[in-house]
C-alpha cells in the first residue's frame, strides 16, 4: 500500500470519526433537526442555555485546574460573605488592570464562576476589576474588547454599509465580560458594573489605550474614540440592561436580537479536533487566528471545517437569540458613527464616581433592605459556584443572581 493511499485512508477514518462525535455531541445536547435539516435547539429558558454552554464550560474547567487549585486558596479573600457587605457604606472603585499581576489571575478566577463561559476577547482590550473601598472587597468584573464585524442589531440602528462599518468600527466596543459576584449581584450590582461601561473613566482609558491606533480591519492609522459599547444577554432577554436608567439618562438600550447563529454549542476539544482536520486537508483556516485576517475566525474555521465534512452550516444556527444592547458614551455617538463627522458631546458622561454614587442609591440600597437574605451568603461558596455553578447557593441568592 503507497503512502498516498494510507494517507487518504487515514483523512477518511477521521472524517468518518468527527462526524460521528460532531452527531453524537449535538444529540447529547438535546438539538435535533427539523424537516429543513436546519438545527433545532432543546427548547427555551436559562437552564437550556446553560446545559448547551456545559460541554464547553466543562473543557474551560479542565484546562483551568491547575490554575485554580493554586490561585483560589490566595484569591479566595477578596471576595466578600454576605456579613462583610455593610450597605449602607458601599463604595464602588473601578480599576483598570493587566493580565500579568494577581488582580487578573482575580479576574480569571472570578469570571470562572460565570454559568456561561466567559470569552478571552480579541484584538484590543480592557479589563477592569470593580472593588467595594469600604471592604477591599470584589463587586464585580468588566471586560470590553473588538466587536464582532457582523452584528445586524448594531449596523441596521446606525445604518451602515460594509465601507461606512469597516471606517468607523474603530470607535466601538463590545462588553464582552460584565457582571456582579455574590453577594452584590443579590443587591443589583449588576446593574451598577453595567452602568459602570457608560462612565468617564473608561472612556479616558480608552483614549489613552487607543486613541491613536491602526484599523484592524482597514490598516488604516485612525483617531478611536469610544463613542458606544455593545453588549448582549447570554441568557436571551435581560432583567440587567433592560430598563438601565440612572438620573433620567438610559445607559443601555435594547436594539435588537442576534440571529441565532453561533459556535458556543461547539466546546474547546471538539473545535481543536476540527482545526487539525483542516491542518490536514490543508485548509488555510487552521492556523490563520489573528482578528486582522478576517472578522469571526472561529465562526468561519468551524464552518469550512463542517463543510469539508460534508455538514450544512445550518448546524452553526443554534437558535439560541440573544438581546443586544448598546450603550452611547456620547450623546451624538449615533450621528458621529453615521456620518463619521463631529466632536463628541461627553456632556452627560459622567465620573465612575459618581455614576456609583447613583447606583447604589437607585438600586442597591433598597434591594438590601426588601432582600436582607443576602447576609446568607458564604464566600467559601465560591469553590462551588465554579466547579457547579448555581450550587450550594441560597435559594433566594438564586432567584437573585
Amino acid at each position: 500500500m503507497g503512502k498516498n493511499t494510507k494517507a487518504i485512508i487515514t483523512v477518511s477514518t477521521r472524517e468518518a470519526s468527527l462526524k460521528k462525535r460532531f452527531r453524537r455531541h449535538l444529540k447529547s445536547l438535546g438539538f435535533h433537526k427539523a424537516d429543513d435539516g436546519s438545527l433545532l435547539p432543546p427548547g427555551t429558558g436559562k437552564d437550556v442555555v446553560r446545559t448547551i454552554h456545559g460541554a464547553q464550560r466543562n473543557d474551560r474547567l479542565a484546562a483551568s485546574r491547575s490554575f485554580i487549585s493554586e490561585k483560589q486558596p490566595k484569591l479566595l479573600k477578596h471576595f466578600a460573605s454576605g456579613e462583610d457587605v455593610d450597605t449602607a457604606k458601599i463604595s464602588p472603585v473601578l480599576q483598570l488592570i493587566s493580565s500579568d499581576s494577581w488582580e487578573g489571575d482575580l479576574f480569571r478566577l472570578a469570571s470562572l464562576t460565570w454559568s456561561v463561559p466567559v470569552s478571552n476577547g480579541f484584538g484590543r482590550r480592557l479589563r477592569f476589576l470593580v472593588w467595594d473601598n469600604h471592604n477591599g472587597k470584589l463587586i464585580g468584573i468588566i471586560a470590553i474588547g473588538d466587536p464582532v464585524f457582523n452584528l445586524s442589531a448594531r449596523d441596521n440602528l446606525i445604518d451602515w454599509d460594509v465601507k461606512a462599518r469597516g471606517e468607523r468600527l474603530v470607535n466601538i466596543m463590545d462588553a464582552y465580560v460584565l457582571g456582579a459576584l455574590p453577594p452584590y449581584n443579590a443587591l443589583l450590582g449588576g446593574k451598577l458594573v453595567a452602568c459602570l461601561v457608560r462612565s468617564r473613566d473608561v472612556y479616558d482609558h480608552f483614549s489613552k489605550a487607543y486613541g491613536k491606533t491602526t484599523g484592524i480591519i482597514s490598516g488604516q492609522q485612525k483617531k478611536a474614540r469610544l463613542l458606544a459599547v455593545t453588549t448582549s444577554s447570554s441568557m436571551g432577554r435581560s432583567s440587567v440592561y433592560n430598563r438601565l436608567k440612572l438620573g433620567g439618562m438610559e445607559y443601555f438600550s435594547p436594539i435588537g436580537y442576534t440571529g441565532g447563529w453561533g459556535h458556543f454549542h461547539i466546546p474547546d476539544s471538539l473545535f481543536a479536533d476540527l482545526r487539525d482536520y483542516l491542518r490536514e486537508i490543508g485548509h488555510s483556516y487552521a492556523d490563520q487566528h489573528q482578528f486582522g485576517e478576517g472578522p469571526n475566525w472561529r465562526m468561519r474555521t468551524t464552518r469550512a471545517a463542517l463543510g469539508a465534512l460534508g455538514f450544512n452550516d445550518d448546524l452553526l444556527r443554534h437558535g439560541i437569540q440573544r438581546e443586544v444592547f448598546l450603550s452611547q458614551l456620547a450623546d451624538n455617538a449615533l450621528r458621529i458613527l453615521r456620518s463619521g463627522k463631529g466632536k463628541p458631546d461627553l456632556s452627560s458622561l459622567l465620573s465612575a464616581d459618581d455614576v456609583s454614587n447613583l447606583a447604589v442609591e437607585r438600586w442597591m440600597l433598597p434591594r438590601s433592605q426588601r432582600m436582607p437574605e443576602f447576609k446568607l451568603w458564604k464566600r467559601e461558596s465560591i469553590e462551588a459556584l465554579i466547579w457547579e455553578p448555581r450550587a450550594e447557593v441560597p435559594l433566594t441568592l438564586r432567584k437573585l443572581g
